[in-house]
């Protein structure tokens, strides 16, 4: 890839990252519906590591990650590791075994979206005195889950666009 298009990409990558961050983080906690705030930043990293691989997806991951985190204010970057590693997975993956395509993109992302909610309920669970009743969050984290999947209908097309021209620029495909 050259500067220039390599300088370009960043810049979409971390346009899109802000514009994304903007929305979970500023507009959506001021629009709850019904008491919920959507995960989009897990869902533009799922959507970048299917599209573009496991390089690109890692670390996009990682900052999308320290996004949500900060998002969220959650401790110890718990959504930091969980991102990072989806995006090294997901693009591994996508590299490799699955398929790029929107049937692929919403399954990854609500398998990612499931495990985002197991890692937000679990310590509330297991370690909040007193301890909040499992039967009381997974409602609310089912109802978050399919709220971040219908925002993820939109968010698709932004990272197809964006895989498809990082596939113009780099006709070779992914850089491995």
């Amino acid at each position: 890839m050259k500067k220039k298009a390599l300088f370009i990409s960043i810049f979409l990558h971390t346009l899109l990252l802000m514009l994304v961050y903007v929305f979970q983080g500023v507009i959506f906690p001021f629009m709850r519906l019904g008491g919920l705030v959507p995960l989009l930043l897990p869902v533009t990293a799922t959507g970048i590591a299917l599209y573009e691989g496991r390089d690109t997806g890692g670390v996009v991951g990682l900052f999308a990650g320290i996004l949500c985190d900060v998002s969220f204010n959650r401790p110890a970057g718990t959504f930091t590791v969980l991102l990072t590693l989806t995006g090294l997975i997901i693009g591994t993956l996508a590299d490799t075994v699955i398929l790029r395509g929107f049937v692929t993109y919403y399954i990854s992302c609500a398998v990612v979206l499931v495990i985002s909610a197991f890692v937000q309920v679990f310590p509330i669970v297991a370690f909040s005195d007193p301890a909040i009743p499992l039967h009381e969050l997974l409602p609310i984290a089912i109802q978050q889950t399919a709220y971040s999947l219908i925002l993820a209908f939109p968010i698709w097309f932004f990272v197809r666009a964006l895989g498809n021209w990082a596939d113009k620029i780099a006709p070779s495909g992914r850089t491995y």
